[in-house]
Formats: structure tokens, sequence, C-alpha cells
């Protein structure tokens, strides 16, 4: 970290990605007669795909970045369209193989958060997740829509399963070790 005349640090923060759904860029830049037709006619194009699950970008910012504009610069890093009020910057720490994740505000800024931490990761990392903002109106989406919804959370709700099916098979090893450790005496 470096420490500015005016009080300021700047620093490094990694933010990993952890994305269910997909982002929207824009489309790439062609030229030719069919581009100016599309751009006259108002129809707008975006490409959407999945970001690399588990992929993680570093960020050099100071300690007067809010955790709202790290947000905005990942998106302008990637050329994401989507609107930033979409996601929100989580942090995520370990503590006696327990993981606890909080949304950190839009006003906190995260490097001061990293300083306070200290440097490892496992104490704590940040993650940029979509943000839930509450009730949805389902009503205003397509039925391909809602199929693609359903497929999401079918994926998420399997992968839930799978790591609360992990966790279990771990503490019933542990306790079938300790068990076999304990001789009655």
């Amino acid at each position: 970290m470096n420490m500015n005349k005016d009080g300021s640090y700047t620093g490094f923060i990694k933010v990993q990605f952890k994305l269910a759904r997909p982002v929207s860029v824009p489309p790439p830049k062609k030229g030719g007669q069919d581009a100016g037709r599309r751009k006259a006619s108002g129809v707008k194009r975006r490409t959407s795909f999945y970001l690399p699950k588990d992929a993680s970008k570093h960020l050099h910012i100071s300690s007067r970045t809010s955790a709202r504009e790290v947000i905005e610069v990942l998106l302008k890093k990637f050329t994401v369209v989507d609107n930033p009020g979409k996601f929100a910057l989580f942090e995520r720490s370990e503590r006696h193989d327990q993981v606890y994740v909080r949304k950190v505000s839009d006003d906190e800024s995260p490097l001061r958060l990293r300083l306070c931490s200290g440097p490892n990761e496992k104490v704590l990392s940040f993650v940029l997740k979509e943000n839930e903002t509450g009730e949805v109106n389902w009503h205003a989406f397509s039925m391909p829509e809602l199929k693609n919804f359903q497929r999401m959370l079918q994926r998420e709700e399997e992968e839930h399963v799978k790591q609360i099916v992990r966790r279990y098979a771990l503490a019933r090893t542990k306790m079938q070790e300790a068990l076999a450790g304990s001789t009655p005496g």
C-alpha cells in the first residue's frame, strides 16, 4: 500500500466473481450497411454469457473508493452493460470451518476493510454476486425466460444440496474417526 499526502492510501484488492446468471456485453462492432440499419431502426442487441466459475480480478484502488465504485469499475473492465445495481460486493470470511458472507454497503471502503483484516484471504476476501433486491414480478417475464430461470434455480439447488451432503459426510467421517480413536477403558 502507498500513503498519499492527503492521508488517503492506495493498494490492491482481489475480487472473486460468483455470478449465477449470465452478464450482457455489447455486440462486437462491425462495419457495413447492416450495422447502420440496425442503429437507425433503434434495435439494440446484446450478447450474454456466463463468466467463468471462480474468475477473479485484482484492482488497484484508493481508500476513498466505495464498494459501489468497485462494482462499476469491474463491470467496465469486462465491458458488462448490465445495470450496476444488479450486483453487490460481499465480504467472505472463514472462521472455525464456517463460511460467513456479509453484503458490503455501497459507501464502505473495501481497501480499508482489507487493511483492517490483514493479508490472510481466509480472514476476509471479496466476492461479486447478484444483488438480492427482494420480490420479483414473475408476470413480467416471457415463458422462455421463466424456463431459463427455472433451469438456473435447479442448478443452484443441486449445487447447494451437494455442498450440504459433502459437509455432513465430512462431519460423519470425523465422528467415526473420533469414535474409533476413543476406546472405553
